[in-house]
């Protein structure tokens, strides 16, 4: 998809597709309540280190999550600036449909005056 003014360095597809699966939602979700390591973020889950580590893979890769070095912790951040992108995009396809939507129940309410 090609990038619009608002979304310039997202990748929505990648990012929708990374948000489309309950695990990484889930991940998003713990990592709003701030940084975690991957071990912190498997504790709440009946899966391995390493499966936690491909699904925080898949949203580094599509920028949605950092990961640092301090010491020998790799703690992961929630890119927040990323979320906000397509917050931005789905908020203006909701303008977009609501204007749709407005200009439909203008032109139905103008045919049944006449």
């Amino acid at each position: 998809m090609p990038a619009t003014p608002t979304t310039p360095s997202v990748d929505l597809d990648a990012a929708f597709a990374a948000l489309g699966d309950p695990v990484r939602r889930a991940l998003v979700t713990q990592l709003a309540r701030g940084d975690a390591t991957v071990g912190e973020l498997a504790e709440p889950f009946d899966l391995t280190q390493q499966a936690i580590s491909h699904h925080i893979g898949v949203l580094r890769r599509c920028g949605l999550v950092e990961q640092r070095r301090e010491g020998t912790r790799r703690p992961c951040r929630l890119r927040t600036t990323q979320l906000a992108l397509l917050s931005t995009w789905i908020d203006e396809q909701r303008r977009a449909w609501d204007d749709r939507l407005n200009a439909l129940e203008q032109h139905l309410s103008d045919g049944a005056a006449r």
